[in-house]
């Protein structure tokens, strides 16, 4: 079940993380696994016996060559993960700065129109295009204002090209995690966020690469031929609404009286 022999799937942002967690359970399906990162993942491609390319997604011709490698080497492409991404500046939409938010949008959001772009003629009928957004892509986040752009911009041209892609029976889905165990949250405001994720995320935790590579791992499949357009959320719940864990704090601050879960049963 959810085989992947004979798939050809370039991952981007494979380095590390969720990439670095898609490409080896990708290999272990039974895919051929093309990494491509600004960082060396040639210890990736080891694990997993693909072939690392190193890309810088804000490239065009950057993501041209890693697509026209990847058909010279294997003659085709049938699984694109658009993954590469960066966080951009932390900061209130009234002090954003032009050089931050150009670098945020050209990774984050032109990375995956060329990795859209440029692997759609090497790519056969059934093939898949997972892209990878956020939550933050769903719903506002203060001071995380250039990264919500670019974020809600990726469901947008992932609905779009799935309906242009759609009669040559190839999808285009992207997905949406919540906070997750990866580099990215090594930055001092990131690691506030990180243990924020007790009281956000319904389920009490961050979430782990390996968990997302899962889902990435289905859409990629034949098992999920019939999907396409979506944008799926992965975040512990905290899409559904806000947790009980930060429900009863407040409760307590504004009438004075102590809650527990037990008030509920």
């Amino acid at each position: 079940m959810f085989s992947l022999e004979g798939k050809i799937a370039v991952i981007t942002g494979a380095a590390s993380g969720i990439g670095k967690a898609t490409a080896v359970r990708f290999a272990k399906a039974g895919a051929n696994v093309v990494l491509a990162d600004t960082q060396d993942a040639s210890h990736v491609a080891e694990m997993t016996g693909g072939l690392f390319v190193r890309t810088d997604v804000s490239s065009e011709s950057d993501v041209k060559n890693l697509m026209d490698s990847t058909a010279a080497r294997f003659g085709k492409i049938t699984t694109v993960i658009n993954n590469a991404g960066i966080g951009g500046q932390a900061v209130l939409v009234e002090g954003i700065e032009e050089e931050p938010l150009d670098n945020c949008l050209s990774v984050n959001l032109k990375g995956v129109i060329w990795g859209i772009k440029h692997a759609v003629p090497h790519m056969t009928e059934g093939g898949s295009i997972i892209n990878t957004s956020s939550y933050a892509g769903l719903y506002g986040t203060p001071s995380y204002g250039m990264y919500v752009a670019t974020k809600a911009a990726v469901i947008g041209i992932t609905r779009t090209a799935a309906l242009e892609l759609a009669q040559r029976k190839i999808r285009v889905n992207c997905i949406c995690p919540g906070t997750c165990e990866t580099p990215m949250m090594e930055t001092e405001k990131a690691k506030i966020e990180l243990a924020l994720t007790s009281y956000l995320h319904p389920l009490g935790r961050a979430g782990k690469p390996e968990e997302v590579a899962a889902l990435y791992h289905y859409l990629a499949s034949d098992e999920a031929a019939f999907v396409t357009g979506q944008a799926i959320s992965i975040d512990g719940g905290m899409s559904a609404g806000p947790s009980l864990n930060v429900i009863i704090p407040l409760y307590e601050r504004v009438t004075s009286e102590t809650l527990n879960i037990d008030d509920f049963k």
